[in-house]
C-alpha cells in the first residue's frame, strides 16, 4: 500500500491543455473517487497515474517515488477497466494468474494467490469456467481478482460498473466497498455517477473541464458545496436553484421572500444571488408556506417527488407523505432556512 500525491499535474494534447495543474493528496489505504461529467478529465488523470498517458508537466508520486518516467509495469499498480478484458480461451483461474505467470512466479505460488483472491471474491466455484460461461458481474469480479493477485500498492478503477445493469451495479458497488475494507488498500476510482461516488468514497474529487472544483468527504461536499457546479452535481434529485435578489435578510424572487438563516452571509443589499435548497429540505405546510404550483407528481413508493414552480421558477420537492394532488393544484411548502445554500450569480461561488 502507498499514498498517491499529484503535484501541479498538467496534460496537453496538440497545444490544448486538458488537465490544468491538479493537486490531490490520496492517503495510504484511502478510497478516493474522481467524479465529474464526461470529458472532465477524470479518466485521463487516472491513466496518468497508471502511466498509460504521458504527463506534460508536474509530478505524480506513488509512495516516496516520483513515477513520471516509470513504465506502467514498474509502478506497482493494478488497473480494472470498464471492459473486462478477459482472455476468452483461458479459464477464470488462468485469467487471474496470468500476470504472475508472466512475472515468472512458481506454479504453486500462482495457485495459492489465485485461490486466496477467489475466496475473497466468492469465485471458488467458478475457477474452471471460461468467461463466456459467466455473467457480467462474475466477469467483473474476475477482473478484480486479476488485480488482487498482483498485490499492488495502488488499485485503479476506470468506470468498472458502466457495462452492468442498474441492479447489478448496486450489488457490485457494495462488493467493491467491502473489498476495500477487507484489503485496506489504496484505491482510486473513476466514475461519472455521483451516487457511486457518494456511497463508496472516503474522499471525492469533483472535476470539471480539467480543473478540480472541490475535494472532500461525501457529506462535506453534500452539506457545503463550494460552488454552483458542485452543488448541482452532488445529490439526486439535484438541488433546486432559484435566481433572486438578497434584501432584508431574505432572497426575493419576484414578490415572494425565501427564508435565509441568520448565518453570516457575504451579500450586500440588492445583490443578485442563486438560492439553493435540496428537494428533501422542503416540507408540506398547512397554511403559511410558499405557494408551489404542481406540474408533475412522481410517486416512487417510499417517497413522492413533486415537480412544480414558485414565481415561475422550477422547484422539486421530495416528501415521505403520500397525498392526492393533481397538476395545477397549489401546495403550501416550507423551506428549511438552516439548509439554504447561497451563491453569487456571477462568480457562482458560495457566499454563506
Amino acid at each position: 500500500m502507498a499514498n498517491v500525491n499529484l503535484r501541479d499535474v498538467r496534460k496537453v494534447y496538440n497545444q490544448t491543455q486538458v488537465i490544468h495543474g491538479v493537486n490531490v493528496d490520496i492517503d495510504d489505504g484511502e478510497f478516493v473517487v474522481l467524479v465529474g461529467p464526461s470529458g472532465c478529465g477524470k479518466s485521463t488523470l487516472l491513466r496518468m497515474i497508471a502511466g498509460l498517458e504521458e504527463i506534460s508537466d508536474g509530478q505524480v508520486h506513488i509512495g516516496s517515488t516520483i513515477v513520471n518516467d516509470m513504465s506502467p509495469k514498474d509502478r506497482d499498480i493494478a488497473m480494472v477497466f470498464q471492459s473486462y478484458a478477459l482472455y476468452p480461451h483461458m479459464t477464470v483461474a488462468q485469467n487471474m494468474g496470468f500476470s504472475l505467470q508472466m512475472r515468472g512466479n512458481a506454479k504453486a505460488e500462482i495457485r495459492t494467490q489465485v485461490e486466496k483472491a477467489a475466496k475473497i471474491l466468492n469465485l471458488e466455484p467458478l475457477l474452471e469456467r471460461y468467461p463466456r460461461q459467466l455473467s457480467g458481474g462474475q466477469r467483473q469480479r474476475v477482473a478484480m481478482g486479476r488485480a488482487i493477485v498482483r498485490n499492488p500498492q495502488v488499485f485503479l478503477f476506470d468506470e468498472p460498473l458502466s457495462n452492468l445493469d442498474a441492479k447489478l451495479r448496486v450489488v457490485m458497488r457494495g462488493e467493491i466497498k467491502a473489498l476495500h475494507q477487507r484489503l485496506g488498500s489504496t484505491m482510486v476510482y473513476v466514475t461519472h455517477d455521483q451516487i457511486e461516488a457518494m456511497t463508496m468514497a472516503d474522499k471525492i474529487v469533483v472535476m470539471r473541464d480539467g480543473f478540480v472544483e472541490q475535494v472532500g468527504s461525501p457529506l462535506a461536499l453534500y452539506d457545503r458545496p463550494a460552488n454552483l457546479f458542485v452543488a448541482g452535481f452532488i445529490g439526486s434529485p439535484g438541488m433546486n436553484f432559484l435566481s433572486g435578489r438578497y434584501a432584508g435578510g431574505a432572497v426575493w424572487i419576484g414578490e415572494v421572500p425565501l427564508p435565509v438563516s441568520d448565518l453570516p452571509v457575504s451579500a450586500s443589499e440588492g445583490r443578485q444571488v442563486i438560492y439553493g435548497i435540496r428537494p428533501e429540505n422542503l416540507a408540506i405546510s398547512d397554511d403559511d408556506g410558499l405557494p408551489l404550483v404542481v406540474d408533475v407528481i412522481e410517486p416512487t413508493g417510499a417517497e413522492t417527488h413533486v415537480v412544480g414552480h414558485i414565481s415561475g421558477q422550477r422547484v422539486i420537492g421530495v416528501f415521505r407523505e403520500r397525498f392526492a394532488t393533481q397538476p395545477g393544484d397549489v401546495l403550501r411548502v416550507k423551506f428549511d432556512p438552516r439548509k439554504v445554500h447561497l451563491f453569487d450569480q456571477q462568480s457562482e461561488q458560495r457566499i454563506n
